[in-house]
């Protein structure tokens, strides 16, 4: 029992195992025995020795944790390097470059802590064990929770990561000691019984009359709070009445209000004096138009609430494109959406890659903002490729694209495909889809075939585009003229 005397004196040694394909961090060590005298001990891959005389515990001179706050350090700064791992990978995988990845997961330390902590609790027993967690153990734990992040906030996922666990306002909202502001199930259920509690007296919570009054029924303020927990402890008069008065005095109608705080309910929790109106006052210098604030919040209300840094990045990359500063306004007036793309795995990739098919990119993204959202790989370069299929030269293309910005927008099986047959059908040449390439977006079934079988009844021959941009009138002078009746 020579191990009961004294625990085997250990070493660390690096283990190159790569478990489902992640590679391992340097961190991750297995511990050696450099005695043989105890018997009862087993290495074990990517774990702490386990001995049937002594717990990994005793090993550490620390009581076997019977709670997650009682981890030893050691034991965390391993799962929190793990969960970084898992993050990388996921964020990877969703389209990121390497290099933006390890930067948002570098600078995202809260975060992460917060990932540790939902190992806490999704492992609590094998902690109480003293047991390492295994890579695949960790990413069964983390992916589906990543997944319904993902699924929730959509585009606006890394600003999550990156500012959590407020990552939206700059002001956080003072909650209660036992609320910590973490998107778990405890808290939603709290946010949740806070607003379906009556008070003493008998009513409704003020936040539930205010929102009822507002155009609200029961179940759309359930589902805010579910969305977004700390709404339930937003105050009316502090946060949600200055918000809808301003959204009133902007000229947004208050039927429309309820849709713009369900959209990005984060709005009511930013400082009006400090966030909301410093960020109007700039994009109006940058000229998005103020008479136009009431369709830009409503088509888009996370535009408020983004970080001025954020804002600032996007416009000084369109600068760079070569859009003026007035037409940069005009832009994000008509498609505010255009904020929410990364400059880096978004607007950068796109411009490349249609400069590369002899296109404008700063024309294209005046004319077909959401074009920059796309993926180039998956959306892009199959529109592309469909027309070099059909021996449409890469110089055509470029030349449809800039004539008619939101060709590469378009559906392949749904759009261009049964229109390009039946433009086959027409036995036009193919010149003239490159001169007028907005035969695409006319409707084939409302336009397209009844404006063709009107011409070739009458026994003429128009080009597309006078067959299809003139109005019915205009459209039936012209047969008039050409049949000479």
């Amino acid at each position: 029992m020579a191990c009961l005397e004294a625990p085997p004196r250990l070493e660390f040694r690096p283990v190159t195992c790569q478990p489902r394909g992640l590679q391992l961090p340097p961190w991750r060590l297995s511990l050696w025995r450099s005695s043989s005298s105890c018997r009862s001990c087993t290495l074990v891959s990517r774990q702490l020795p386990i001995c049937n005389a002594q717990s990994y515990a005793d090993y550490l001179r620390v009581p076997a944790p019977q709670s997650p706050a009682s981890v030893r350090p050691r034991l965390l700064a391993a799962e929190r390097e793990e969960a970084k791992a898992v993050l990388s990978l996921f964020l990877r995988q969703k389209g990121l470059r390497s290099t933006l990845a390890a930067r948002i997961v570098n600078k995202s330390d809260g975060f992460i802590e917060h990932l540790v902590s939902k190992l806490q609790i999704a492992y609590r027993s094998r902690y109480a064990e003293g047991r390492e967690l295994s890579t695949p153990e960790i990413r069964d734990a983390l992916i589906p929770y990543l997944e319904a992040l993902s699924k929730e906030h959509g585009d606006s996922l890394v600003e999550v990561v990156e500012n959590f666990p407020d990552p939206f306002s700059m002001e956080r909202e003072a909650l209660s000691s036992s609320m910590p502001f973490t998107p778990t199930s405890s808290n939603k259920q709290k946010a949740i019984a806070r607003i379906t509690t009556a008070t003493s007296g008998g009513a409704l919570p003020e936040l539930v009359r205010y929102l009822l009054d507002l155009g609200m029924d029961h179940e759309e303020i359930k589902n805010i709070v579910c969305k977004f927990p700390a709404f339930a402890y937003y105050s009316v008069d502090r946060k949600i009445k200055p918000l809808v008065e301003l959204l009133l005095e902007l000229g947004v109608p208050k039927s429309s209000i309820p849709g713009i705080i369900k959209k990005r309910p984060q709005l009511c929790g930013i400082s009006m004096s400090d966030n909301l109106k410093p960020m109007m006052a700039y994009l109006e210098n940058i000229g998005v138009n103020k008479a136009q604030w009431s369709k830009v919040i409503t088509r888009f209300p996370a535009l408020l609430t983004y970080s001025r840094n954020k804002v600032e990045t996007t416009v000084s990359f369109l600068t760079e494109l070569g859009v003026s500063k007035k037409n940069i306004g005009r832009i994000l007036t008509r498609c505010p959406h255009l904020m929410s793309y990364s400059v880096d795995d978004n607007l950068r990739p796109t411009a490349e890659y249609f400069r590369s098919i002899g296109a404008d990119a700063a024309s294209l993204i005046q004319k077909s903002p959401q074009a920059f959202g796309l993926n180039v790989e998956a959306k892009l370069k199959p529109i592309t490729e469909f027309f070099l299929a059909r021996e449409f030269s890469i110089e055509e293309i470029g030349i449809m694209a800039n004539r008619f910005g939101i060709i590469h927008t378009l559906s392949l099986e749904e759009n261009l495909l049964p229109k390009y047959e039946f433009f086959l059908k027409m036995e036009y040449p193919r010149c003239e889809l490159v001169k007028f390439p907005q035969y695409f977006g006319y409707s084939l079934d409302q336009r397209i075939k009844p404006r063709y079988a009107r011409m070739t009844g009458c026994g003429v021959r128009l080009i597309l585009n006078q067959m299809l941009s003139v109005s019915d009138d205009r459209f039936e002078k012209i047969l008039e003229k050409k049949t000479g009746l």
